[in-house]
Parts: structure tokens; C-alpha cells; sequence
């Protein structure tokens, strides 16, 4: 019998914690597209000098492959979970007679139950560290808010989240669990800023999107000189996320196993780069899948082409695959997959065609949620649901192979049973 070392790593086992983040960019095969004004009467750098902590910047713009984390957030990293485990995935394989094998890396195991934590510690840090009094961003199904409003207050700084309002209105304790860590929770569209008011005047029962929720964070912060925080699409945040495998990396030599299929779900990217990137560096046969939902068919449906990161268009623009910045997703329960957008880095690559894409209905995440829980015992989040559906459908499709699959579940849904009542 396996001893429950090679079952699971131990949380408290922090020699697996990285001291440094990965940046992917210097190993991209070929040079990023820059970030663009497409108006000529506003300036994108000076923009996000004003909103972002210096070191955020530095860190955004660097061709340098590796950084220092401060040794305040490696030990802020263990007090909230760090390492997460990674674990063979026995009653999955079995219930679906799967003769490889499947590992799970399980960003559900934070405090706040998803990986979101990993780059908001940092970005709250750095924004104290600079004198700033507040925080304030932009949330979808609440993971990224949740996050926020944790790091703020561990960082003595107070914080502010606009809500789309359709999981502001699906999710209750989403708002009441950020109030607990300090937060005020904004629905957006909100009264509270200028396009906030254009939107609600057209249509006073838009349901939101995490573009117009952008719109009004970054207005709110420049009004108010607070500090924007990023949840996603950009590199710095993608670096902060590397702890995922990076850490992964380490686990699965201390197992003596190779991966051969990596499956990760994309909203903006976050939870996919942090995963992917340092295991593609060092397992360059594996097989990529990005799993988004069929509803936001970002990869599928959408052009590879420069666009705004935000519906107001205020952020600059980007080169990623895109569906539009005014588009309106369908109401689906995974509000951290309804962004219009991903990662330019991510992009690029199923461009290139090294990422797969894989789109996947509500229907089937929920009866794969529903598998994983049964099989494994963890309700994962939504948005893990997409990557789970992707890859119990590539196990079933390749039972004989005996391939290992190392799946990313990049957080828990014990705050999202509502979905199971569909």
C-alpha cells in the first residue's frame, strides 16, 4: 500500500513553496504584441502608472524569467494553504475505468478557496508598501473579490469590488463573505461612476460583464486615488500564478510521475498561465487543453486581434483572442468564464496551435462536477468544472492509452450549490 506521501502532499510541507515567480515571456516563440493607445489623445502608460503599485508595472513589462517573491508574501503563501495539494484521483479513474492515470492539483485548499489569493497577497502588499490607503477592482463569480478583499485586509488597506450584477444576484454569500473580510460590494452596473450610469441608463436591468465592471473599478480608482488591482488577462498576474506550477513542478518529481495531457479552465487566464507555463518549459511533449465554457467560445468563436481589456475602453488595447468588448455573455453560473477576452501570452499560443482549446456546456459541467464529487468527494467551482468536464471527456475517449492527465482545479464551489438546482 502507497504510503499517504505519495497519496498526497502534506500542506505544511512549505519547502515546496517557490521563492520566485516564473515569467513565460522570455520562453514565448516569438515576442509579445505590446499593449496599444488606439486613441491618440490618451496614453496607456501613464494611465496604468497612475493605478498600479510601481512593482506591478516593472513586473508587467519585464523580459526577465524569474523574480524574487518577497519573503512577507512567501510567508503570507503558507498561512493561507500554500503548497495546495496535488493528488492521484483513485475514485475518478475508477468510476470511469480509466486505465492511466489522473492527478489533480487542487487550488480549492486556500483560505479562500481558489487560486485567486496567489497574485491578490502580492498586488495588495505592494500597493500599502506605496502608501496607498485602498484597494479597489472588478469581480465576476466572486473568486477574484473574495481574494481582494482578504489581501487588503491583511495588508491593513481597505478595499472595494464592483460585483457583475448577475452573480451579485446568484451569489449571496459571495457578497457577505467579502463584507466579512471588510469589503464594500458594489453591483455593477453601478450609480457610482460615470459609465456605470451610461449603461444603467440604456438598459437599467443589464445583467453586467466583467468588461463593464473593469470600466467602473479603473474609473473609481482614478477618481478616488486608490490602487487597481488585476484579476487576470495581464502577464504580471500570469507570473504571480506560476506559483501553481511551480509548485507542481516539485510534486510531481517528489511522485516520480510525467504528465502527459495538462488540463486547465480560462476565463481570463489566470489559473491556466500559473499552471501551465513552468510545466510546458519542462514537459514539452504534453498536451495542452485551455477549457472554456461553450457559452464564451473565446477560442472557437472569437478573432485573434487587438481589442480592449475593458467595455468603456479605458484600459489599453490588447492583441488576444476576443469575442468584442461590448459583448454580453449568456447568464451562465460561471461568472469567472463570462470575460470576452484571455491572456495575450495564452492567446498567442493556440494561435500557434501548442494550446488546444476545448469549449464545454453548462449541462456537462454540472454532471462532471457532480462525477468529480461522487468519485473524489470535492465540489469544485463552476469554472473547475469546465477543465474536470474536458477531462474526464478525454479519458473516457482515451480509456486504453494509459496516459497520465494532470488536471487544475483552480478552486472549490461550496459557495455555488445553487448550480446544482438547474
Amino acid at each position: 500500500m502507497p504510503s499517504m506521501r505519495k497519496i498526497m502532499l502534506s500542506s505544511q510541507d512549505t519547502a515546496i513553496i517557490p521563492n520566485e515567480w516564473y515569467n513565460v515571456v522570455p520562453d514565448l516563440p516569438r515576442q509579445l504584441p505590446p499593449p496599444v493607445d488606439r486613441d491618440e489623445n490618451k496614453s496607456s502608460i501613464q494611465l496604468l502608472n497612475q493605478i498600479l503599485p510601481k512593482a506591478i508595472l516593472k513586473q508587467e513589462f519585464t523580459f526577465q524569467k524569474y523574480t524574487r517573491i518577497p519573503e512577507e508574501v512567501q510567508e503570507i503563501y503558507a498561512q493561507i494553504g500554500r503548497p495546495t495539494p496535488l493528488f492521484r484521483a483513485h475514485g475518478l479513474e475508477k468510476a470511469l475505468d480509466y486505465h492511466g492515470k489522473i492527478l489533480v492539483k487542487y487550488e480549492g485548499a486556500t483560505i479562500t478557496g481558489s487560486h485567486k489569493i496567489n497574485t491578490a497577497i502580492p498586488q495588495a502588499f505592494y500597493a500599502r508598501d506605496e502608501g496607498s490607503s485602498g484597494v479597489v477592482t472588478e469581480t465576476g463569480a466572486g473568486q477574484w473579490g473574495t481574494a481582494t478583499t482578504v489581501a487588503a485586509s491583511l495588508a491593513g488597506i481597505t478595499s472595494k469590488v464592483f460585483m457583475v450584477r448577475v452573480s451579485f444576484n446568484q451569489k449571496p454569500l459571495r457578497k457577505q463573505i467579502m463584507e466579512l473580510y471588510g469589503g464594500e460590494i458594489v453591483p455593477s452596473p453601478s450609480p457610482e461612476t460615470e459609465f456605470g450610469r451610461r449603461v444603467l441608463s440604456q438598459n437599467p436591468d443589464h445583467p453586467g460583464t466583467l468588461g463593464i465592471a473593469i470600466s467602473e473599478a479603473v474609473e473609481y480608482a482614478l477618481e478616488h486615488g486608490l490602487k487597481y488591482m488585476l484579476g487576470s488577462v495581464f502577464n504580471s498576474v500570469l507570473t504571480h500564478q506560476s506559483v501553481i506550477g511551480l509548485e507542481s513542478e516539485k510534486q510531481l518529481e517528489i511522485l516520480g510521475e510525467t504528465p502527459d495531457v495538462l488540463i486547465g479552465c480560462v476565463g481570463g487566464g489566470s489559473n491556466f498561465g500559473g499552471f501551465v507555463f513552468p510545466l510546458m518549459k519542462k514537459f514539452k511533449d504534453a498536451r495542452i487543453y485551455a477549457s472554456t465554457a461553450s457559452e464564451v467560445p473565446k477560442f472557437s468563436k472569437g478573432e485573434y486581434k487587438y481589442d480592449y481589456v475593458d467595455t468603456a475602453k479605458i484600459l489599453p488595447s490588447i492583441k488576444m483572442y476576443t469575442l468584442g468588448s461590448d459583448y454580453v455573455p449568456e447568464k451562465i453560473y460561471a461568472g469567472g468564464l463570462r470575460y470576452h477576452g484571455a491572456a495575450p501570452s495564452i492567446s498567442m499560443l493556440v494561435n500557434s496551435g501548442r494550446i488546444n482549446s476545448s469549449d464545454m456546456p453548462e449541462d456537462k459541467v454540472i454532471d462532471a462536477l457532480k462525477v468529480f464529487a461522487r468519485s473524489q468527494g470535492i465540489v469544485a467551482a463552476p469554472e473547475s468544472g469546465h477543465a474536470i468536464a474536458t477531462a474526464i471527456e478525454y479519458a473516457r475517449e482515451n480509456r486504453e492509452q494509459k496516459e497520465t492527465i494532470l488536471v487544475n482545479v483552480s478552486g472549490h464551489g461550496l459557495l455555488d450549490m445553487s448550480i446544482f438546482q438547474r
